[in-house]
């Protein structure tokens, strides 16, 4: 039976009605500070931490639940004549319920500006500390700390005065949960990102995962990113994603921001079929499309300007699965209503990539590695060949290379113009990339750059490139046959520049 509750909550949120429900079936409430004003503002009886232990609130808050009446009362095996009468012989009285939530340290370092200072005062100590010690008295201790939680277990109580120990041993479950994610978001925070921590938490269930008969779910990063992401777009229209839609939507948008300039992809299967950048959206749009209308039926648009009503009445014209911006110029909601089930998704403010880490299940493990975010300007080019770049080239060249690092590997982009003419993918060889990426231009690939995440092991590719009438070509070098290649690439009057990176992606 549940007689005495401690209540210290950073989130109130439907605190008061739950405390009055506890009040009602005869509950003694223990609380502290804000949460014990905002109670007694509500009508409901309380009686302070420090009244109850007989020691003050100390050090502007940090001390006021660290003490053996808290604890003891908490920890205490109410089966154990010894603990009992350890208890009794000290004046603890049991705690039959903690509603504890913790500081909101990872809302405050994800703020602009924040001072370690500042983010050092929200770590919690009490908080754990209580929950740790009523967690692990499930057997006799009910601990909540998620406001979600709060029906369910008013609920019991009124029907029973009590929770169930299925209840309890629930409640318990989430609060190490809890404090596991927030010790090493603060190791984290503190290490500068030395510490690893795979720290998520689930944003919802997904109908299913690649395939129908595998289940899947979609998880935030903790602390999370102030920067557009998947987990902080708000989904203006359609459908639930899909675990594809995610997967295809977050290729998407890695892409877009590698540009400055207004830019568009069409992202299917996580590799981009076409993408251009432009002096407007809606000429990125038409460029972009251009690419590959078949590839693009069904795939995901991203873009890193608002949508006008231009690209609006192009996309319902079609099929796609999910439209991505920063914004939505008026009325195109209204034209998007044609196409009720097309998913939309408005992003914050498309920014760079931030520096991050990335992670890959493996059997038995996980591979932990460094976003690539390398950027590549023209002063890190390596010419090699006897001709150099023009200026035209050279701008597609670049624009090539940001592109042909979102296409898995062996990959080859053809551009021309600012836009993707060919794009070959996945491919086992290089030379069929190059061939793949040739036969996706259809015609358009004579005059265009040809980008190539990684060395040519032999000359094939340049002399097939050459055959088509490519003029340049970006690849990092380090091939053993690089003066092949060369010699090849001089042969054809084509200009070719190192980068002296690789972009494998896989």
């Amino acid at each position: 039976m549940i007689k005495r509750a401690l209540i210290s909550v950073s989130d109130k949120a439907g605190i008061a009605d739950f405390a009055k429900k506890l009040a009602a079936k005869g509950v003694e409430i223990l609380s502290t500070g804000g949460t014990a004003k905002l109670l007694r503002e509500n009508g409901i009886e309380v009686k302070d931490v420090s009244e109850y232990t007989g020691f003050p609130e100390m050090m502007d808050g940090r001390v006021k639940t660290l003490h053996p009446k808290i604890h003891g009362g908490l920890l205490a095996l109410r089966g154990n004549k010894e603990h009992m009468k350890a208890a009794k012989e000290n004046g603890i009285e049991m705690i039959d319920l903690v509603v504890v939530n913790l500081y909101p340290f990872g809302e405050t370092i994800k703020k602009e500006g924040v001072t370690e200072a500042e983010a050092i005062e929200q770590i919690d100590i009490g908080g754990p500390s209580m929950l740790r010690s009523a967690a692990k008295n499930f057997q006799s201790v009910t601990v909540v700390t998620d406001p979600a939680d709060y029906e369910l277990v008013s609920a019991e109580i009124e029907n029973n005065s009590d929770t169930t120990p299925e209840t309890r041993r629930l409640l318990a479950e989430k609060v190490f949960e809890l404090t596991a994610r927030y010790d090493a978001m603060i190791a984290g925070y503190l290490s500068g990102g030395k510490v690893d921590g795979f720290l998520v938490k689930k944003v919802q269930d997904l109908r299913y995962g690649e395939n129908p008969h595998q289940k899947a779910a979609f998880y935030a990063d903790i602390p999370g990113h102030r920067e557009a992401s998947l987990v902080n777009t708000e989904q203006l229209q359609g459908k639930e994603l899909s675990y594809n839609n995610i997967m295809d939507a977050d290729g998407a948008l890695s892409l877009v921001r590698e540009f400055s300039e207004p830019t568009v992809a069409f992202i299917k299967h996580a590799n981009p079929c076409g993408i251009a950048s432009a002096k407007t959206i809606d000429e990125a749009y038409k460029l972009a499309y251009e690419t590959d209308p078949k590839s693009a039926f069904g795939g995901i648009i991203a873009l890193n300007r608002p949508v006008t009503k231009v690209i609006a009445e192009e996309i319902v014209s079609k099929f796609f699965e999910v439209v991505l911006a920063p914004g939505y110029e008026d009325g195109v909601m209204a034209i998007f209503e044609k196409k009720p089930n097309l998913r939309i998704l408005k992003l914050p403010e498309v920014k760079p990539e931030p520096p991050a880490r990335t992670y890959r299940k493996v059997s038995g493990g996980l591979l932990i590695q460094d976003l690539d975010t390398a950027r590549v300007t023209e002063a890190d080019l390596k010419v090699v060949t006897k001709r150099k770049p023009t200026a035209d080239e050279m701008r597609d060249l670049l624009f090539a290379w940001h592109t042909v690092k979102h296409v898995k590997s062996n990959a080859i982009v053809l551009a021309k113009n600012g836009a993707t003419v060919g794009i070959g993918a996945g491919q086992m060889s290089r030379v069929d990339a190059v061939e793949l990426s040739i036969k996706k231009a259809e015609g358009r690939e004579t005059g265009s750059v040809l980008a190539s995440d990684a060395f040519f092991p032999f000359p094939d590719s340049v002399e097939t490139a050459a055959q088509h009438k490519i003029t340049a070509i970006i690849q990092p070098g380090g091939s053993i046959k690089d003066a092949d290649v060369i010699a090849a690439a001089d042969k054809a009057g084509i200009a070719m520049v190192f980068t002296g990176k690789r972009a494998f992606l896989h």
